[in-house]
């Protein structure tokens, strides 16, 4: 069932901040393992995960698979509000934000 994927998704710490940094911008794979210093396998787990359960989707664009949040999913619009209160998502969320502006 996809509720018990979501579940799954969410359960874990790492991926909870993964969707936090990815709420403001679209990221590689290379992006997220620098910010959260994660080996390639590792990240590439906690991705399929969360693409799995609907949360993320990718797009290849030319050598790199770039990943964003899946928009009009319900789940990513109540963590969007958890994250603004959320003592670890927050601050991902406000460096994410930043990132994006600094960049464009």
């Amino acid at each position: 069932m996809m509720q018990d994927k979501i579940f799954e998704a969410l359960a874990s710490s790492p991926r909870r901040q993964i969707l936090a940094f990815l709420s403001e911008r679209e990221l590689t794979a290379g992006d997220i393992a620098a910010r959260f210093e994660m080996s390639a396998p590792a990240v590439s787990r906690h991705l399929s995960v969360l693409v799995n359960a609907g949360l993320i989707d990718s797009e290849r664009r030319g050598q790199f698979v770039v990943y964003r949040l899946v928009p009009d999913n319900l789940v990513n619009t109540l963590t969007q509000f958890a994250f603004e209160i959320c003592p670890v998502g927050g601050p991902l969320k406000r460096e994410s934000r930043r990132a994006k502006k600094a960049a464009g």
